[in-house]
């Protein structure tokens, strides 16, 4: 990989782990370069969050696509040209298809609110308040086409509280979301983080299923 490492960013919305990503770049602790951000949905603040760091920011709107396989297919093709060290994941709320998840097997990242294998897909503080969880949190993996299925790199915990909202343990989530993707983002950029055969790889070692183990 270069010196400077380049970061292809998908989004839906807000863009709050692509600040933290732009934060951890401008601060030095992450050696590397986003080359691009691109969103399903032209309305996504997280574009105008690119614009004003003078990242190359694109919408490719799903609506105008008749089925998943063509717009995925336009996806990767602009995701092709921007030939990118790795494609991050931040709050990007399409499925994938097999096909563009193989594609860019092994630089492919995503982050997940909550401690996979617990509650894969939607609303997943909802659903952990509803079950009694006493904790919950956040795990960062590569993509593979199980959703939310693949190796999980770093988790991060948080408490549950007895009257805590949806958006309250959201709140907390988030805060853990911001500090750990852009950690993991300079593990791989740097070079010590891979995915091998379909286990993910921290300085040759290979992570155990809930990932990294942090405080």
């Amino acid at each position: 990989m270069s010196d400077c490492a380049k970061i292809c960013v998908l989004i839906s919305g807000n863009g709050s782990n692509l600040q933290a990503m732009i934060d951890a770049i401008g601060a030095g602790k992450l050696n590397a370069r986003i080359v691009g951000v691109i969103s399903n949905r032209p309305d996504a603040y997280g574009l105008e969050r690119a614009r004003q760091a003078s990242i190359d920011a694109y919408c490719i709107d799903h609506t105008t696509f008749a089925d998943r396989e063509s717009f995925d297919h336009a996806l990767q093709a602009q995701i092709d040209a921007l030939a990118p060290d790795v494609v991050a994941l931040a709050g990007y709320m399409r499925i994938l298809t097999p096909a563009f998840v193989d594609h860019f097997s092994g630089k492919l990242l995503n982050i997940h609110p909550s401690l996979l294998p617990k509650y894969k897909g939607l609303h997943t503080h909802q659903r952990a308040i509803d079950n009694g969880d006493t904790e919950h949190g956040v795990s960062v993996h590569f993509v593979t086409p199980e959703l939310d299925g693949g190796p999980v790199i770093i988790q991060s915990r948080v408490p549950v509280f007895e009257d805590d909202t949806a958006e309250e343990l959201a709140q907390r989530v988030q805060e853990q979301e911001r500090r750990i993707y852009p950690l993991v983002l300079h593990w791989y950029c740097s070079g010590r983080l891979t995915m091998n055969d379909n286990k993910a790889v921290l300085d040759n070692e290979i992570l155990p299923l809930s990932g990294y183990a942090s405080d």
